[in-house]
């Protein structure tokens, strides 16, 4: 059963400061994956530097994880360009001087298509967001975690990387993250920095049902249906809490021995890849 684990603390990732860019979220009637992290994380003792294009997005998140006694401060930046990443990790280290959780929960799928009808245009976008932007932030706050001397990377990716989807640059994109995570584990373990990478299923998210919903004028209780009953788990969407405990969990020294790791968690959909 899903939790929303309003009532769970603990020291789970006590004393640490995690980045979680992408800790904003687009309204809606649920929430979203980055909100849900940085509350969840900070219920464990973190503090949270909450990252997000739309500033007054990543300050309601503060205020949330405020309201519930947590540490947290909003940081505006574009993932997508070098110099905002730069300045993310430099207010990171004025808040807290240390950065031992970097969560990228950022990804776009607009202006998508298929191989055939995808656009130039559509293509740069999606990649410099979902592929470049988490380079970008890898790239600048590896050497503060090298610097440390360990750390914690956890990129969120997608199933669609491994599974059949009409969006050509989404899927490649995601696929791209997959690839990013294991070169990032491979080079950096010998630092003590893990990477690791989620791949949710099918969520009951702002940006998947209200998005979607936006898209095809579809009503949101029949996408909501139509989603839940092709997940083989329970017939039922997983929610922004079960990527926030599984991130969670990754951050954690509970994972300590784990890197590499790419990290279904779909209700069992990819266990139908193939």
């Amino acid at each position: 059963m899903t939790t929303d684990g309003a009532t769970d603390r603990g020291t789970r990732v006590e004393g640490k400061v995690a980045v979680v860019v992408g800790a904003g979220q687009t309204p809606g009637d649920t929430i979203g994956n980055g909100r849900a992290t940085s509350l969840l994380l900070a219920r464990h003792g973190a503090r949270i530097v909450a990252v997000d294009r739309d500033l007054a997005s990543a300050e309601e998140t503060v205020a949330m994880v405020a309201a519930e006694g947590g540490e947290a401060v909003a940081v505006q930046a574009d993932i997508s360009k070098e110099d905002d990443c730069i300045a993310l990790v430099a207010a990171a280290r004025a808040a807290w001087d240390r950065i031992d959780i970097l969560v990228n929960n950022v990804g776009i799928g607009g202006l998508d298509g298929t191989v055939t009808s995808l656009t130039e245009r559509g293509w740069d976008r999606i990649f410099d967001v979902n592929a470049k932007g988490m380079w970008l932030t890898c790239k600048h706050v590896v050497p503060v975690m090298r610097e440390q001397g360990g750390g914690s990377i956890v990129n969120i990716s997608s199933l669609a990387a491994v599974a059949s989807t009409p969006m050509f640059a989404y899927k490649t994109s995601k696929a791209a993250v997959n690839s990013i995570t294991e070169s990032v584990a491979g080079g950096n373990a010998k630092y003590g920095i893990r990477a690791n990478a989620i791949m949710p299923g099918l969520m009951d998210t702002p940006m998947a049902i209200e998005g979607n919903a936006a898209a095809s004028g579809i009503d949101k209780d029949q996408i909501r249906a139509a989603r839940a009953a092709t997940v083989p788990l329970r017939q039922r969407m997983g929610t922004a809490w079960d990527v926030a405990y599984a991130v969670l969990f990754l951050a954690s020294d509970e994972a300590g021995f784990v890197t590499g790791v790419i990290l279904p968690v779909d209700g069992g959909q990819a266990n139908r890849v193939g």
